[in-house]
C-alpha cells in the first residue's frame, strides 16, 4: 500500500478542517457520552446525578489538561533544546507535537483538582476516564496514520506501507498497531472489568496504566523513534521509558487496592 491520504479533510480557504482535529473532537464527544453511562454503572445510589452532572463540567477541565499537558509533555520529553532556543514555537500547536504521557499527566491533575474542589471521589472519575480514553486514543492513532506521522520501522511484511513523503521503503503501519492495541483491545479489557465490578474504585485507572504501558512498549518495537532523540542507551525509545514508569506505578497501586480489598 502506498500512503496517499491528505491530512486536510477540506479547505475552504479561510478555514481548514483536518482529520487530526476531528479525532480530538469525536474522541471527546464520544467519551463524554459514553462516560456518563460508565458513571451510572459505578454509582447506583443518590450520588449518581451529582457525579454525572459534574462530569459535564469536568470535560472542559479535561480538554485543557489534554492540550496543555500534551504540549508541555512533548516540549519537555521529546524536544526541550529546540523549544529553549525557539520559545514562541511552543504556542504553535498547529505545527504538531503532542505527547500522550504529558496529556495523561494533564488529565490526572485536572481531574484530581476538579474533584477536590467539588468534594467528589476522584477515583470514580479516574476509572471513568480510563474506560473512555481508548476511544480517543483510537481516533488519534487513525489520524496519525492519515497524517503519515509516527510511522513504523522498515519491514518486508505484505501489509507494509510506503510513506512517499518520508521515503520509498515499506514500513510497519505502527499507527494502526497502536489503534488496535491501545484503542480497541484496551477498551474491551477495561470495560469488561468495570462492568463486572472486580476492582474497588481506582483499580481500573491503575489497570489502565499497566495495560497501556505494555501495549505501548509492544508498539514501540515497530515504531520509528523520534529523529531528535533516537534510542536511549541505543535500545529504549522515550515512549518505552515513560511507559515503563506507568507500568511500575500502576502495578504498585493496583496491588495495594487488591490487597486492601482482600483484607476487608
Amino acid at each position: 500500500m502506498i500512503h496517499n491520504f491528505d491530512p486536510i479533510l477540506f479547505d475552504l480557504g479561510f478555514i481548514q478542517v483536518r482529520w487530526y482535529s476531528l479525532a480530538y473532537v469525536f474522541g471527546i464527544l464520544f467519551g463524554w457520552w459514553y462516560g456518563r453511562g460508565i458513571l451510572k454503572l459505578q454509582i447506583v445510589n443518590s450520588d449518581q446525578k451529582k457525579y454525572t452532572d459534574n462530569f459535564d463540567d469536568l470535560v472542559g477541565y479535561l480538554i485543557i489538561g489534554i492540550i496543555f499537558g500534551g504540549r508541555l509533555g512533548y516540549v519537555i520529553f521529546y524536544n526541550p533544546l529546540f523549544y529553549l532556543e525557539n520559545f514562541t514555537e511552543i504556542f504553535k500547536l498547529w505545527k504538531g507535537g503532542m505527547s500522550f504521557h504529558g496529556g495523561l499527566l494533564g488529565v490526572i491533575l485536572a481531574t484530581y483538582f476538579f474533584s477536590k474542589i467539588k468534594k467528589l471521589n476522584f477515583k470514580i472519575y479516574f476509572d471513568t476516564i480510563s474506560c473512555v480514553a481508548p476511544i480517543g486514543i483510537f481516533f488519534g492513532r487513525i489520524a496519525n496514520f492519515i497524517n503519515g506521522e509516527l510511522f513504523g520501522l522498515p519491514t518486508d511484511k505484505p501489509w507494509g506501507v510506503i510513506f512517499p513523503k518520508i521515503d520509498n521503503i515499506l514500513r510497519h503501519p505502527s499507527q494502526i498497531y497502536e489503534a488496535i492495541l491501545e484503542g480497541v483491545i484496551l477498551f474491551l479489557i477495561l470495560n469488561f472489568f468495570i462492568k463486572r465490578k472486580f476492582l474497588n474504585h481506582g483499580g481500573i485507572s491503575f489497570l489502565f496504566l499497566i495495560l497501556y504501558g505494555i501495549f505501548r512498549i509492544i508498539s514501540e518495537k515497530f515504531r520509528q523513534p523520534d529523529e531528535q532523540i533516537g534510542y536511549l542507551l541505543d535500545y529504549i525509545s522515550m515512549g518505552t521509558l515513560l511507559s515503563i514508569f506507568m507500568i511500575i506505578i500502576g502495578s504498585i497501586y493496583l496491588y495495594r487496592i487488591i490487597l486492601n480489598g482482600k483484607n476487608r
